[in-house]
This record gives C-alpha cells, structure tokens and sequence, in this order.
C-alpha cells in the first residue's frame, strides 16, 4: 500500500522523482504504548495516515520481536482465503513458511480449527509477536469475522494484535476493553500538526511563506491524504497562494480537486494508465497495456510505486500492482467524469483477460460492471461447481447478489449457481427445486451447450441424492450422464474434469453405501487418479478416504493400507480435522476395533466423531454410529451401545434408500436389547421385518441372540442354519464368525462340548487371516477358548483375544488417567476453564466474546478428547489429568 505520509520532491511528478517521509515519531509511540496491550485497533477514514503509520511502525531497524504483516483483500467474502493469508503471513513471520506446506483450498472449511493452527503457529513462536492486520473493513464474511474475534481474544501471553479499519469492526472485544487490554487510535490522534504539516512541505520540497504553510494545514485539517495531494499538485505550480487558496470543503472535495490538479500535471501515458486501470482490483504490465493501448506500462507502475505515488507491489518480483483505495475510488470518479462511454468496454477487455487466465471470478466481476449480465451468468453458471471446490463458496454468493432483481427469470440457467450454494449450505429442498428449474433449461439450450449444463446439474443431482441417502436415485442420474464431450478448449477440459472427479466420487461412495463394492472401488480410484492429474487435491483425498469402507470385500490389510494412505495424504495438506477425511478415520478405527486394538480405535473414532456434522452426509454418520456401538458391545458396555444404535436408526429413518449397514445396526439392536433382558423389544422389532430383510444373516444371527436369552439354544441353532449353511446373504465375513461363535454358545447349553469346540475351532479359522478378535468379544464366546487353548491350532489368537478382554476394559477410578485421546487446543482449554462454574453456555459465549455456537462446538470437542459423557464428568477428568485444579475454577 502506498505511504500518504510522503512527500514529492520538488518540480517531480509522480513517478519521476523519490519522495520522502518525516519521522513522525510522536505517533509512532503512541502506536508503541497501545501495542503494549493485547488488541490494538486504529480505526479512521480513507487516507489518514493508517497504513503508513503502521509501515512506518514495523520497519524501524534492530526490532526483536517479530511481525505478521497482512491486508484483507478488497470485497475479501471467503472465510477460507482469509485464514489462509493470514496463517502464511504468521508462518512467515515466524520463519515456518519454508518448512510448513500451505493448505490448499477446500469446499468444506472449518474455521474453527484454521483459527487453532493459527493459534498454535503464533503460541509456538518464541519471543515477542505481533500480528498486523490492515484494511479489515474489507473482510465481509461474519463467520471469519466472529473467529477472528475469538483469536484475537485468545491470544496467547507476549502476542499482541493491531488492526486497521476504515470504521469500527464487529468484533466483540468489550471482555477486553473492560480488562485495560484494549487499546484504541483514532482520527484524531493520526491528523497532522501545524509543525509536522510545515516540516512535511519541506522534507517535499515546498516552499510556501507562514501564512500560506498555516491555511494549507487549516484547509486539508490535518488530514495525510489531502496534504500528500497537496504536495503533488504544488510541485512546480506557478500560483501556489491561489492553489492553496481554492480548495476547502470535506475531504471528499478536498481530495477530489487535488487529484484533478494533480493529474493534468502528469504526462499524457501516465494520466492514461491511472485512469483506465483504476477500475482493476489488481494491475499487471500486461492487463495494463491491454486496457491503454499502449506498451510500456509496467515501467509505468513501476515508477509510480518507487515514488510512493499511492501504488504498491503485491508480489517479491513487482509484477502485481493496486493503487490505494481512496486513491482508486477517486482515479474511477475522474473516469466517469472524463470517459463514461469508455467504462464498458474496458470492462469487458479486462473480462476477456481474466477468463483467459483462469481467473473466473474477477471476469465475472467485470461482466457485471459492464452490465453484460447475460454473459456474466453463462460465466457464473459454468464456473460455480469449480469455485466451490476453489473455497470460494461465499464469492459466489455475492456474484449471485450482484445481479439485478429478477434476473433469475431473465436468466434461469442462474438456478443452477442457486443450486450448488443450497447444496453448500445444506438446503436440500430448496436444492432441488433450482436443479428442477435448470434440468428444464437446459432442454432448451444448443447441443454444446446444454452438453455442459447437463453434466453439471447431474453432477449435483449426484451430490444431492447422496446427502439425502437417495441412493437409487444416484445410480439413475448416473446412467443419465452424457458422454465426454470432444474438442473442448483448455478451460472447458478443466471444468470438465472437476464435473466429471466429482461425478466418480458421489457415484463411488454412494455404490460403497450399498455395498457394490467392486464398482465403488472402480469408480472411486478413478476419481482419484483424476483428481491428481487435474490438480484437485480435496476430491483426490475425499475418494481416497471412502475407499478404505469401499474395500470391505478386501482383507483387513487392504482396508488399513488404504485408510492410511488417506491419512497420510490429508494430514499432508493439513485436513486431519477436516470432515473430508472422517469416513478413513471411521473405516480405519472400524478395522482396529475389529483387530482388538480398542484404545487406539477409540482415539481414531473420537476423531472422526468431531468431524461429523449433525448436518453432515447421513451414511458417514451411520457409519460413525455403528462402529461405535460395536466397540461399547465389544466392551460390555450393552446400554451406551443400545443409544449408539438408536441414534443411528434416526439417521437411517431420515434416509430415503436403505444403508449397506441397516442389517447390521437392525441385528445389533436387537442382540444388544436382548442381552439387556430386553427380548420382547428385540423379538418385535424382528417381527416386523419383511421376509426379505428377516432373510439376511445378520438378522438371523440376532434371532439366535434373542432364542440364547430365552434359553433356548436348539431354537438358537435353527436360526443361524441359514447363515451357517451359506444360503443367508450376509454383508461381511463378520456375520460368518458370529455365527459360528453364538452356535458354539448354543452347543454349550446343549451340553455337546464337542460340537462347541469344532464350532470356535471354524470361527477361528475364518478369524486367523486377519485376527480378527472382536466377535470373540461381542458375542462373550471368548469364554469358550478357556478349554480350548490348549489344544487348538490357532494358539497365538486365542492367547491374542483372552488378553484384550482381559485387559482390554477402560480406565477406572482406581486406575490412573491416561492422557487424553488428543491434545485439547487452546481455545478448548479456555472453554474447559468456565466448565466447574454456574455459567450456562450463553453466558460463557459472553465471556469469551464469541458466539454461542462457538462454545457448543469447543464442549462437544473436549467431550470427545476426554471421553466425557456431559460437564460433571468433563469437570472431572479435567482434573484427573491436571488441566483444571481441585478447587473451583
């Protein structure tokens, strides 16, 4: 950003000659008393001074402390793009940047935990910290504006903040304010004196008798931009007492006439790139010459930045540009005032640049400028799958806010954008009925084009059947999907590729979700492999990470392998938290769990608990559900087990097609309810089924359950007949173990030892592959192994399975605590802190200065981490491990 506080030299125009600073040393102390506390915030109009004080604060040299340096880009909308910049500058700042790989862009973004890492880069770096965020006016994403909120309140000892705004912020900072730890500079305190207007005239070069010097500083009232424009505009001028004379009013006068002196003293090509690239975010050489006519135009900016002429670089090698806000906003009033029929078209000559770089949403921006709307939502409606997946899920939505009322009637292939960010926001009805208006539209269109609209709406219409568990309907839209289309330029290929990714990836998963293992392994490697060639990163991890569920017909080895490839790829983009990768974490936990690792499934359960969503996918969070369960069964803990299930009956209830596991979680119920005592509940709920469901194996299997605790083991052996005779369709080999296990139960009761031995000796068979240990557990035949130990072949399992049932029992009170199963993050541990006191969630919201929804998030994450069921028994094993005190905290 430019530095109001310079000065021209004398008889120099911008660009033409360095300019100079004074030392306006007063202010910078002041700035260095304020920072002194936790938040600073300088808040004032345009051109006051805001960033070159801050500038000016930061370089001094022989500082030991160090600094994060940051501006909010202009109509910054993504949370996403937000944190992002703001964790490369700390990382750079701290001197990570090199090692630590930058997160790609995601479409799901959980701010929560950036706003964690950030947390964690600042609290890691040692020393003094500073974190300097500019133009915070411009961040215009209340979700990045409530976790900045808490950040900043949060920050750790040494760590301070300053921020710079054109008005005051949102920000909740009132527990600050009230605790001395903000500081606040404003207007007033950043205006010129009458001597450091006097010394600035000098330092440019301006000569000027008292009188003159004195009314210059009463007319521009001290303001930095009104006097840096004065400068300009007095270098060289033949009357100055005249110039100095005729200028007053509000700032907004004052600076509009001194950019209209300033610019007709500056050569005919500079005036013209002023003028004509102002209404650019963001200038290169090229884009400039583009928009002039001319060449030469890099050396221009170049020029203009050495001569702090209101430009700046974006980028180390000077190739990118912007011009201060008030500057630009002013360059764009002089342009309608001078040009306005010109306006148009160079909006459209810089939507042609964009589209041809790749650059969507700045094109799309500069359509709507031209009110070329119909051609903005062509662009929009091609693009808004692929900015999605980009992260920039808000830009497109205030795009779709830009248009003029009723152009979703005059453009109705705009349903589609509405579509896609109902989807994002998980509105599916009102999803549905945008798909329904563009499926009608697209009808309409030429062939090429309504080639593309039909890929992207059934690309939607995939990612909306899945949220609904409308998986029929997947499997029909995915027939209906057109072939690759041919002769696409680079940028249809691209898009092509994110459609197509996408495609695989809902088609795969929902074929995992109904157990066509083999096509979703098919189609869900295929979109992997295309998501690496295209560059897609999140789509390559998301079929990866239900690629290890989709394996299940594989052995254990294959789905490990696969759930850790996933992990390692996600933790290598910074996504272990992120709910991309929930379904690996879930598949990999299932697998420990079923391998007799029951802490450590446990640990990668928990993770995959906190990535679940209530709002999320419904097969991943049945999924999530059902592994729990079988890990509190396996444990004997038959009443946590039995909420598990019916939580996940209520996620199948709301689903329209029938999950690949509704057998299991169905026979698991009924299982657990009768080891419960419950056997009328489980007998009914068995008697409802319809001969084809009661028909499966793992409904047999629970049948045999409930006949055991009716003590009926012959009863119980003519129910597993089926299964054990292979005639019963079964969704895992799991069944299969079961079922040989409760037979062998059955044969106990019998009194036929014998038969019961030959029946553990087949369920260790099946098992030994891949050690398999938790059907041992569940159905309690690990009791069996007892007598058998000695004799059998599978000595090693067995000695395996009667350690971890065993030894396999969580800690109690007489145990010591181990640690929790992850660290709890700062902004958990201050949550954790009000948790022994009376505060109600709202009322530590208004603690904290964060919202509600904040806190909830925070309480579900330490529950998880600490195994807590609610807050007393959060409270306490806070304490057993050492992270609140005994007394009241």
């Amino acid at each position: 950003m430019p530095d109001p506080l310079a000065a021209a030299g004398s008889g120099h125009a911008p660009g033409r000659g360095r300019l100079g600073l004074i030392d306006r040393r007063d202010l910078i102390a002041a700035l260095d008393r304020a920072a002194e506390k936790q938040v600073t915030v300088i808040s004032a109009p345009a051109g006051s001074g805001k960033t070159s004080l801050l500038r000016a604060w930061a370089d001094r040299p022989g500082q030991n402390r160090r600094i994060a340096f940051m501006s909010v880009r202009p109509g910054q909308q993504d949370a996403q793009h937000f944190w992002l910049a703001l964790l490369d500058a700390v990382r750079a700042a701290a001197g990570t940047g090199d090692a630590a790989e930058p997160p790609p862009v995601t479409p799901g973004f959980d701010g929560g935990a950036m706003m964690d890492k950030v947390l964690s880069e600042i609290t890691a770096s040692r020393g003094p910290f500073f974190l300097v965020i500019d133009d915070l006016h411009e961040l215009g994403s209340a979700a990045a504006t409530e976790q900045l909120a808490a950040l900043l309140t949060g920050l750790p000892q040494g760590a301070h903040a300053i921020v710079a705004t054109r008005r005051d912020p949102p920000l909740r900072l009132h527990m600050l304010r009230l605790a001395g730890e903000l500081a606040e500079i404003r207007a007033a305190q950043l205006r010129f004196t009458d001597a450091e207007t006097r010394e600035f005239l000098a330092v440019a070069g301006i000569v000027l008798p008292d009188h003159l010097a004195g009314m210059l500083h009463q007319r521009a009232e001290g303001w930095a931009a009104g006097l840096r424009l004065a400068a300009l505009s007095l270098a060289g001028h033949p009357d100055p007492e005249r110039f100095v004379s005729e200028f007053s009013g509000s700032h907004r006068t004052v600076a509009e006439y001194l950019m209209a002196e300033m610019l007709e003293r500056q050569p005919a090509d500079v005036q013209r790139l002023l003028l004509r690239t102002s209404l650019l975010d963001q200038v290169n050489g090229e884009l400039a010459d583009l928009l002039t006519g001319a060449t030469g135009s890099e050396r221009i900016l170049l020029d203009l930045e050495d001569a702090n002429a209101f430009v700046v670089s974006l980028d180390p090698g000077r190739t990118w540009f912007r011009y201060h806000h008030m500057f630009a906003d002013l360059l764009r009033l002089e342009l309608r005032r001078t040009v306005p029929g010109d306006i148009p078209d160079l909006h459209r000559l810089a939507a042609r640049w964009f589209t041809e770089h790749a650059q969507a949403a700045d094109a799309i921006r500069h359509l709507q400028a031209a009110g070329d709307w119909a051609e903005a939502a062509r662009l929009l409606t091609d693009h808004t799958v692929s900015l999605t997946l980009d992260g920039q899920a808000g830009t497109v939505v205030a795009l779709l806010r830009s248009f003029p009322a009723r152009t979703g009637e005059e453009f109705p292939e705009l349903a589609l954008v509405y579509a896609n960010a109902d989807l994002h926001q998980h509105r599916l009805e009102e999803a549905q009925a945008h798909l329904d208006i563009a499926r009608s539209y697209a009808a309409t269109t030429p062939p090429d084009r309504r080639h593309r609209l039909r890929t992207a709406i059934v690309s939607l219409d995939l990612l909306l059947a899945r949220l609904r568990g409308h998986f029929d309907a997947v499997f029909e839209q995915a027939d209906a999907l057109p072939s690759p289309a041919t002769g696409l330029s680079n940028t249809e290929v691209a898009l092509a590729g994110d459609l197509r990714a996408l495609v695989l990836l809902n088609l795969g998963v929902t074929e995992a979700w109904s157990l066509r293992f083999a096509d979703s392994e098919r189609h869900l490697l295929e979109g992997a492999a295309l998501a690496h060639d295209i560059g897609r990163p999140y789509l390559e991890v998301a079929c990866l990470a239900h690629l290890g569920y989709a394996s299940g017909n594989r052995s254990f080895a294959v789905v490990r392998q696969r759930c850790e490839q996933a992990l390692a790829l996600a933790a290598r983009y910074g996504w272990d938290t992120e709910p991309v990768i929930v379904p690996a974490q879930a598949s990999f936990a299932g697998t420990l769990i079923c391998t007799g690792e029951f802490d450590r499934g446990q640990q990668w359960l928990d993770r995959a608990r906190r990535g679940t969503s209530s709002e999320g996918e419904p097969g991943i969070r049945l999924l999530v559900r059902m592994i729990s369960a079988m890990l509190l069964a396996a444990r004997g803990r038959h009443r946590e087990a039995l909420a598990e299930l019916t939580a996940a009956e209520q996620v199948q209830a709301r689903m329209v097609s029938e999950h690949g596991l509704w057998s299991r979680v169905t026979a698991l119920t009924a299982a657990t309810q009768a080891r419960l005592g419950m056997v009328d509940q489980a007998r009914s709920a068995l008697a409802a089924l319809d001969d084809r469901r009661a028909a499966a194996g793992e409904i047999r299997n629970a049948a045999a359950v409930i006949r055991l605790a009716e003590q009926d083991p012959a009863g119980a052996r003519r129910e597993l007949r089926s299964v054990l005779d292979g005639t019963a369709p079964v969704s895992s080999f799991l069944t299969s173990i079961e079922a040989h296990l409760l037979d062998a139960l059955a044969c106990r009761d019998l009194g036929d030892k014998h038969a019961a031995a030959a029946a553990v000796e087949q369920a260790l068979n099946l098992a030994e592959p891949d050690r398999m240990i938790l059907p041992f557990a569940m159905t309690g035949a690990w009791e069996l192994l007892e007598d058998l130990h000695p004799r059998t072949s599978h000595a090693a399992l067995v000695s395996d399975i009667l350690g971890v049932v065993r030894g396999g029992v969580p800690a109690g009170p007489d145990r010591p605590a181990s640690a929790p199963a992850e660290e709890l993050s700062p902004s958990e541990l201050r949550v954790l802190r009000y948790l022994p006191t009376n505060l109600t969630r709202p009322e530590i919201a208004a603690e904290l200065s964060v919202s509600p929804n904040t806190v909830n998030t925070h309480i579900r994450r330490i529950y998880a981490k600490l195994g807590a069921g609610d807050r007393s028994s959060a409270v306490q094993r806070g304490r057993e491990l050492r992270l609140l005190s005994n007394g009241r905290s």
